[in-house]
């Protein structure tokens, strides 16, 4: 009997190392592999840090310009730039799953790469806790579930605390700048409204559907916020967000309420989004310490 049983249990090992994976992505459309994907291509630098954190690193086989993090990903081949592919590298490095941008990569890139028979996972995480739900997904398809399921978790317990701590906070009316020329902004959809929200904050500009509107000097005075954060294009300071200090009717520029967040901890959709919140909600925190007494604002 005891000889039955093994016959049958390795027998179905094939059967079960090859069982078929499948989830949602965030375009609604539904990814199936025939196995755990080994080959991995990420069409953006905050897909990488994704990867990583379902544990799949090591499965990860191209990637685009900028993916600077973490240290090991700097080894990982290039299929040119999230806005400029290279289709061929893509193809040549054969991947058997590629994840691709929904607000970044050009639709027409994507759908080639698709016509050609390559698994695609879009990924457009809107919100803070879609972050933990596409790490979790991404477990899933690399074959990764205990490890991206327990990222998932310290993520949303993180989380939780932040929102715990400083959701119902006085509201703080916040300019958050993404860029100088043009003067850009986020809109009403784009995830750093949420971390706003999060710390108690409200988006002067989060009535806008777009997700980076271009918006002017003049309508930024005219929203008067209380806050302006920008986060430019490197670790260091830009100098066009103390540009503001000559508007000395904002109060921003009064208040000295102008701050300055690294790119890369709050413009990527990645688990260390919330190292950027977390610096987002003390700025918010010191902008309220410095109100008049009795001031709303």
């Amino acid at each position: 009997m005891l000889k039955f049983f093994a016959v049958i249990f390795f027998g179905l090992l094939p059967c079960l190392a090859s069982a078929d994976v499948s989830v949602r992505d965030d375009s609604g459309s539904v990814v199936r592999l025939a196995r755990p994907a080994q080959r991995i291509i990420t069409l953006a630098p905050h897909l990488v840090e994704t990867v990583f954190a379902a544990g799949a690193g090591s499965q990860l086989v191209g990637t685009v310009e900028y993916s600077s993090f973490p240290e090991e990903v700097k080894k990982v081949p290039r299929v040119g730039g999230y806005s400029r592919l290279d289709l061929e590298a893509v193809v040549a490095l054969k991947p058997d799953l590629v994840i691709a941008w929904q607000s970044g990569n050009s639709p027409a890139h994507v759908e080639k790469l698709r016509q050609l028979g390559l698994p695609i996972y879009i990924s457009q995480p809107n919100r803070i806790e879609d972050i933990a739900s596409e790490i979790e997904r991404i477990g899933v398809l690399a074959g990764t579930t205990k490890i991206a399921s327990s990222a998932a978790k310290s993520f949303l317990t993180r989380l939780t605390g932040l929102q715990t701590r400083y959701g119902g906070r006085p509201t703080v009316r916040t300019f958050y700048q993404v860029w100088h020329q043009p003067l850009k902004t986020i809109g009403r959809t784009q995830i750093i409204s949420n971390v706003i929200r999060m710390c108690g904050g409200e988006n002067v500009f989060g009535n806008l559907d777009v997700m980076a509107p271009e918006v002017t000097v003049e309508a930024v005075l005219a929203a008067n916020p209380e806050v302006i954060i920008a986060s430019g294009m490197g670790e260091a300071r830009p100098e066009w967000l103390d540009e503001w200090k000559l508007r000395t009717g904002l109060i921003a520029a009064q208040r000295q309420n102008l701050f300055f967040i690294p790119p890369d901890l709050i413009q990527r959709h990645t688990p260390r989004l919330l190292d950027g919140a977390e610096q987002l909600c003390r700025h918010l925190e010191t902008a309220r310490t410095k109100r008049p007494s009795g001031a709303a604002r």
